[in-house]
């Protein structure tokens, strides 16, 4: 973040949109692969911690970044590849501020020998050999080659600045130094104190545009707010004028469902006194039904028992009309065997006994005539009220299962009316 803060100056999120981190390489690939994210992830990470340092001046984020990367242990180092002889190449030889290091070819981290300023005593080269000689004179002499000769006084050029910068970081400065650093200082703090007033101003200017957008958008939320207000009010009137006209339909509609209730009721009375008359007129004509099935029964038997009675009189009647022809044929018959003379010569004495006996048996003869003629007589005019009785007790009967028929049909009909 300082080396974004150096390059590009305080974060804005109006001008450092996504993507603006898109051409620059953020990373080493090590690093990279060493975590499972991706561009986007880290470019979102790294704006971040981009925007949380706003306000520090370019200079001191310059020098905030070399802070922390002084702390790495390949920060300032120039890596060549030497050998220890001149068969092969398999060792590293790196130079910083600090002094020379040996590493081997797969490790720049960790340096297998070091050689400090302080502790070195002379180097020197001969075409492609290079030579270390410690201030110990009982320690080893070094001695390495490397591929070209141009490579080997490079390394020594950059062996003599490093030395020479180690050397004078240790020496006491002069006047005109110490005061060139405290003017420095002096400078320093001048611009710190500037740059804080600056951040300070930027803070209230900041401070002072939200405040004045957070104003605006309460004025435009308030104004809003009262715009929706007003579109209620306006909506709350049109809803209690139209609730006050449901009202008025709902009391107009009361009244006549109040009025269709008292019709109802009425109706329903009517209907309960039609329904006692019907049920009264039901009761006497079921009453009426089984006095006429009393009476069709009784009409029944005495048809019958009269049917019976005629009969035994008809068999009676055949039976006497049987006993008279029966008695003029003996009549006959013992006329002729005593008194052949008189059928021949009918003569009559009123002296003679035999006659007036004859007489009296032919008069007790007519008069049991007489008296089937009557007894048929009866008979037949009985049967005839019979039938005549029959007859109109029939359409009775009929008129009264029209009558019952009829207070049925009614009586589903207010049932269902009901």
């Amino acid at each position: 973040s300082f080396l974004f803060l150096g390059q590009y100056g305080d974060y804005d999120p109006n001008f450092h949109e996504p993507g603006f981190l898109a051409h620059d390489e953020l990373l080493p690939k090590r690093v990279l692969r060493q975590y499972q994210l991706t561009a986007e992830m880290w470019e979102e990470k790294i704006t971040a911690w981009y925007a949380e340092h706003r306000g520090i001046a370019r200079d001191e984020a310059e020098m905030n970044y070399l802070k922390i990367a002084q702390d790495l242990e390949m920060y300032g180092v120039n890596y060549f590849p030497i050998a220890q002889n001149k068969n092969h190449t398999d060792l590293l030889l790196g130079v910083d501020a600090k002094g020379i290091h040996i590493y081997s070819i797969n490790n720049r981290f960790s340096p297998s020998k070091s050689f400090e300023w302080s502790a070195i005593r002379n180097i020197s080269y001969s075409e492609k050999e290079l030579t270390i000689k410690p201030l110990d004179k009982k320690a080893e002499v070094f001695k390495f080659f490397s591929s070209q000769l141009k490579v080997n006084k490079l390394i020594l050029q950059l062996c003599i600045g490093n030395h020479d910068l180690f050397m004078r970081r240790r020496k006491v400065d002069s006047i005109e130094i110490q005061q060139m650093k405290a003017q420095a200082r002096e400078e320093k703090a001048r611009k710190k104190m500037e740059n804080q007033r600056l951040a300070r101003e930027k803070q209230l200017r900041e401070e002072a545009e939200r405040a004045k957008e957070e104003l605006e958008r309460r004025l435009f939320q308030l104004e809003d707010e009262a715009r929706q207000a007003n579109e209620a009010l306006l909506r709350s009137q049109e809803a209690a004028e139209l609730l006050a006209e449901k009202a008025q339909i709902a009391e107009e509609e009361a009244k006549l469902l109040a009025q269709n209730a008292a019709e109802a009721e009425q109706e329903r009375q009517r209907l309960e006194i039609t329904a006692l008359k019907t049920k009264e007129e039901k009761r006497l004509m079921e009453q009426k039904m089984r006095e006429a099935e009393l009476i069709a029964v009784k009409l029944v038997k005495e048809s019958d028992r009269r049917a019976k009675e005629a009969e035994h009189l008809k068999q009676d009647l055949h039976e006497a009309r049987e006993a008279e022809r029966k008695a003029k044929q003996k009549l006959v018959d013992i006329t002729r065997l005593n008194y052949p003379h008189m059928i021949k010569y009918p003569q009559y004495s009123p002296t003679d006994t035999r006659d007036a006996n004859f007489d009296k048996g032919s008069m007790k003869l007519d008069l049991k005539d007489i008296d089937l003629k009557r007894l048929s007589f009866e008979i037949e005019r009985e049967r005839l009220d019979y039938l005549e009785k029959s007859r109109k007790f029939e359409d009775r009967l009929n008129e009264l299962k029209s009558e019952i028929h009829a207070l049925k049909l009614e009586e589903k009909q207010s049932g269902l009316y009901s």
